[in-house]
């Protein structure tokens, strides 16, 4: 089995490399590269004291999950590019990669062009790091734990569509609270839930056996931007010091809303 999976650079996109070089031949891993010091480094996100505090719960969280940095195996075959680069391959770019399996879009940016055609008639399979159709567009996870939400951290597993993050839903992966995790270790378990369960049933075969769910767009709670995540959220969020206790207080309080082929892990 050969599986090409579009990503990009920070441990965890790593991590789902290497999961995935382990159940097959080849993995194509096309990888767009952010800096991998967030708040420290003006990129992806702005350079401030607030959103270098934030990063650093951030990196700690990654770290603890993930692990560090790290090389991958001798069956992947990386073309590393920068973000935003991707819409502007060609098809003679990427054609070694384009002959694979299973295709896999995570953390990438919003693909555009003869790509997202491609990949929709290929059945691309998308992870979304949210609960859909709840939250739907950037930093879901986020947005769930600020808002008080913490029973709708999770990810969706959907087939890549036109539209951001809209496509029919396979099934949903939650992570189960460990004892003494905070906030940003929470929400970084839901991403090694999403590519753990995502992973097990590739190699199982059981993925393209999943109904195919339409989502409903009526019980969208946010959607999000880039642009919304700025300093004075962070701040917000990083003064309210959300621990343990709270996390599970609300978690032991609330009934989930009902998640389609739930994964707990």
């Amino acid at each position: 089995m050969k599986i090409t999976v579009f990503t990009s650079n920070q441990p965890r996109h790593i991590s789902l490399i290497n999961k995935l070089a382990a159940i097959s031949e080849t993995v194509y891993a096309i990888q767009e590269c952010n800096t991998v010091f967030p708040g420290q480094v003006a990129d992806f996100f702005k350079k401030s004291e607030v959103m270098q505090a934030y990063f650093a719960n951030v990196m700690r969280a990654e770290k603890k999950i993930f692990g560090d940095l790290s090389f991958f195996g001798k069956n992947v075959k990386l073309l590393p590019i920068k973000s935003g680069d991707l819409n502007f391959l060609s098809e003679r770019q990427l054609s070694e990669a384009l002959d694979s399996d299973v295709f896999i879009v995570f953390g990438a940016s919003y693909i555009k062009g003869w790509l997202i055609d491609f990949l929709v008639g290929k059945e691309a399979i998308n992870i979304h790091m949210g609960l859909s159709p709840f939250y739907r567009g950037s930093s879901c996870n986020f947005w769930a734990v600020y808002d008080g939400r913490p029973e709708l951290v999770g990810a969706t597993i959907h087939m890549l569509s036109k539209g951001l993050d809209s496509g029919p839903m396979l099934f949903h992966a939650l992570p189960l609270l460990a004892e003494d995790a905070d906030p940003f270790e929470f929400t970084m378990k839901a991403v090694d839930v999403a590519q753990t369960s995502l992973v097990e049933r590739i190699e199982s075969g059981e993925i393209r056996q999943f109904e195919r769910v339409p989502q409903d767009r009526a019980l969208e709670i946010r959607y999000t931007r880039n642009m919304d995540f700025n300093d004075d959220v962070a701040l917000r969020f990083l003064q309210r010091n959300i621990g343990y206790e709270e996390l599970k207080s609300i978690l032991d309080s609330v009934k989930r809303p009902t998640l389609l082929m739930p994964f707990y892990a």
